[in-house]
């Protein structure tokens, strides 16, 4: 029985691990968001942070790189709310930390368009990376995490390959 209570405890804190990463994926987004729109006048130009960097303002009513933007908002907002609860079953069937994190990375970002779907109708987007005069489509903190959570959950099978193979 002791097997199966540490086995319990372990999978327990493992599903911390995900909703620690998702909270702090959401929230993380919505404050950025909530200066970016605070300061949407300031931002409506460009305002460097460093070469490469620049803050903006803008609102994407599409999805990555404004696919779909015909598709009303709130068609959109139950697409990612399906998405929601396909990664929350995950984050609760996953034994691995790292896929929890993982998935609660790519949950919070995604709970974070989705309040922006429903409070604005669109995401809003505000960093604006670039190498000379090529400009990456802005973006915001929910994609990013929502991008570093699919690499993360990519590379969890070879991180947790190499670490049973490292003594």
């Amino acid at each position: 029985m002791s097997g199966w209570g540490s086995r319990m405890a372990y999978r327990k804190k493992t599903l911390l691990f995900g909703a620690f990463a998702a909270l702090t994926a959401v929230t993380a987004d919505q404050v950025t968001k909530a200066l970016a729109v605070k300061n949407a006048d300031t931002l409506r130009g460009e305002l460097p942070v460093f070469p490469g960097l620049n803050l903006v303002f803008g609102r994407n009513d599409g999805v990555t790189f404004g696919l779909l933007g015909a598709v009303p908002w709130w068609g959109l907002a139950l697409l990612a709310l399906a998405i929601c609860v396909w990664l929350a079953i995950m984050l609760v069937r996953t034994e691995s930390r790292l896929e929890a994190v993982a998935f609660g990375s790519i949950l919070g970002g995604a709970l974070g368009n989705i309040v922006d779907r429903v409070r604005y109708r669109a995401v809003t987007d505000f960093l604006d990376f670039y190498i000379g005069e090529t400009h990456w489509p802005a973006f915001n903190l929910a994609d990013a995490f929502i991008v570093c959570g699919v690499v993360l959950m990519l590379l969890a099978p070879w991180i947790s390959a190499q670490r049973s193979i490292t003594p």
